[in-house]
């Protein structure tokens, strides 16, 4: 049975975010947050926090510095599991190892874990494709909901980032499915997929504006908030909610180091969505119409 968090959603509106981003910690609010939840939650919360894992792990693997606080793992954690992967899930495990062994040429051509992972590939890519497929087999909706609107929009990101510079959309393309299908074979403007992506329009918008970077990314991530509030726009107090809460929130944590008055719009708005009297009316509402 789901497990609700009355209590729980009714406090996060006590944390506050000022001009210099002072007093807001957006790893401790989700540590908190997880002291709360079930067994079962913790882990969607934790196949959650894996993204960030993943892309700290593509960020060490290409010599880079960036490294979120949002992940499961510190950088030196990350390190040793790229170098023996004990505590990955079975997907991202599958991976590293399967790339340290083809770089030492110790894989046979009929090895299974070949029509899983394509190792022509970058590393980084191979991990974000089993981060999708560890999310779609989560019992949590919102998190398999989510990873699949995320991998869209990422991909078809990558396809007109593809297009504009005249590769092949193809060999950007993260995953399978009828949109990858879609942005890998159509040469309409849109890829053919007005009907079935209802952000298309503003996300080609974002990615035409060249002038500000800034704003490119903000517009960008507006569409992430968007589909982070759909997905749980039925759900009160739940998992779902509070996956989608702090998805809102990671977004605010990003933009609270890039541009401190769009960090603090954001986070306005997000507390001004969490009265716990509104949701009580949403939800009785919601549950009355049945």
């Amino acid at each position: 049975m789901a497990k609700n968090y009355y209590c729980l959603v009714a406090g996060l509106r006590e944390y506050t975010l000022d001009g210099d981003a002072k007093g807001f910690d957006a790893r401790e609010v989700i540590e908190e947050i997880a002291e709360s939840l079930s067994k079962d939650d913790a882990l969607a919360l934790r196949g959650w926090m894996l993204f960030h894992d993943v892309c700290n792990m593509a960020n060490i693997a290409n010599g880079r510095e960036a490294f979120s606080t949002l992940g499961n793992f510190s950088r030196e954690e990350l390190e040793e599991q790229l170098a023996q992967p004990t505590e990955l899930p079975r997907e991202l495990r599958e991976v590293v190892e399967l790339f340290a062994e083809v770089k030492k040429g110790e894989v046979d051509a009929d090895d299974a874990r070949l029509t899983r992972i394509d190792t022509s590939r970058s590393l980084s890519t191979e991990l974000f494709a089993a981060y999708y497929r560890y999310c779609s087999r989560s019992r949590c909706r919102f998190l398999r909901e989510w990873s699949e609107a995320d991998r869209n929009l990422r991909n078809i990101t990558a396809a007109l980032t593809a297009r504009e510079r005249g590769l092949s959309v193809a060999d950007f393309m993260v995953g399978e499915g009828d949109i990858v299908y879609q942005l890998s074979r159509s040469s309409a403007a849109d890829f053919g997929l007005k009907g079935e992506v209802t952000y298309i329009d503003s996300l080609i918008g974002a990615l035409s504006d060249n002038e500000n970077l800034l704003d490119k990314e903000h517009r960008m991530d507006m569409i992430r908030w968007s589909l982070a509030e759909d997905i749980a726009t039925f759900d009160y107090f739940n998992i779902d909610f509070l996956l989608s809460y702090i998805t809102r929130l990671g977004l605010v944590h990003r933009w609270a180091g890039l541009d401190a008055e769009r960090g603090r719009e954001m986070f306005a708005r997000l507390t001004a969505s969490l009265g716990a009297t509104e949701h009580i009316r949403r939800a009785e509402s919601h549950y009355a119409d049945k």
